[in-house]
């Protein structure tokens, strides 16, 4: 007899152990565009703009967008005539992904042992997602690896807004609502407590920069997006 159980929702903590979080994106991926929509307020579609300007992808070039989930964020880059690759933790969010966009070549992979051979990419981008790597300068000295010599990465991440006038109403009441929302469209909704305790516990925009540079990373620059509730770091290999 089938087992009539379901199981529970699944969420990653701030250790953000591999299985964990991959589970929890399993569990959110068939919604997972519609609520980044819904809980941004349509922003989250001019974040994924401003990150591929920054990324400028050419005719030819090969691009690794990690962390991509279902492909949304690659679209572009494959549009402008580069050679993307998606990759994502997530076997769930790359099954979304392949009957999304059957266009593109999805491909299993970690963050922190990435499945390419050194100097692979002419750019590394990740929106997102290196949020949720439990080793950041890990993660970011595996993208120098791939990234070929004067190459570059692009990451678009939430971050810290700078003026306290925007950043106490941001930490008290806006991040706090966002798993209320969840509650009520998602069917993972525990993940959105994860959302706002990963985002209250991320390092700012000048840590960031830092640990890029620990990581081997040149010529670091951020740029701040919606008065630094996302802020897009660049820099060279």
């Amino acid at each position: 007899m089938p087992n009539s159980q379901t199981s529970a929702p699944r969420r990653a903590t701030l250790n953000k152990v591999h299985g964990d979080v991959a589970a929890m994106f399993d569990g959110v991926a068939a919604r997972y565009d519609l609520m980044n929509t819904v809980m941004t307020a349509g922003l989250d579609r001019s974040w994924r703009a401003a990150t591929v300007r920054a990324v400028d992808p050419q005719p030819g070039q090969r691009i690794l967008d990690l962390a991509a989930g279902t492909g949304v964020s690659s679209v572009p880059y494959a549009a402008a005539g580069a050679s993307v690759v998606p990759c994502d933790l997530s076997l769930g969010m790359l099954q979304q992904g392949r009957r999304q966009h059957p266009e593109l070549g999805f491909t299993a992979g970690d963050a922190l042992a990435l499945p390419f051979a050194d100097d692979t990419f002419d750019a590394v981008t990740i929106s997102f997602g290196l949020r949720n790597v439990d080793d950041t300068v890990g993660a970011l000295a595996e993208l120098r690896r791939v990234t070929r010599p004067r190459g570059r990465i692009v990451i678009c991440e939430f971050s810290t807004p700078p003026s306290a006038v925007m950043r106490e109403p941001y930490h008290r009441v806006v991040l706090p609502l966002l798993p209320r929302i969840a509650r009520a469209l998602s069917s993972n909704p525990v993940a959105y407590d994860y959302l706002s305790e990963s985002i209250l516990a991320w390092p700012d925009q000048l840590r960031l920069a830092e640990l890029m540079i620990e990581a081997g990373w040149n010529v670091v620059q951020w740029r701040n997006l919606t008065g630094g509730v996302v802020a897009l770091h660049r820099a060279r290999a």
